[in-house]
């Protein structure tokens, strides 16, 4: 299962999930099912602006774990 650790980047930037809205061009509600485990997908594009204003690596956002299957059930 994929999990995604964007909470835990902006802790470390110090970023509120609202500036980082802001600064990517993302609403806040598409973020927050991001950051909560609920997207069934995400662009590369986006990825790639969240890393780019979180100055950080696509792997520090999203992490693989073995268990779950593609529905996010065990």
């Amino acid at each position: 299962m994929i999990i995604v650790n964007l909470d835990v980047m902006l802790a470390k930037r110090k970023m509120s999930l609202t500036e980082l809205s802001e600064r990517v061009g993302i609403t806040i509600a598409n973020l927050s099912i991001l950051k909560n485990g609920r997207a069934k997908a995400v662009r590369f594009e986006t990825l790639d602006r969240i890393c780019a204003v979180l100055d950080c690596q696509p792997g520090e956002i999203l992490e693989w774990r073995p268990g779950g299957n593609a529905d996010g059930e065990a």
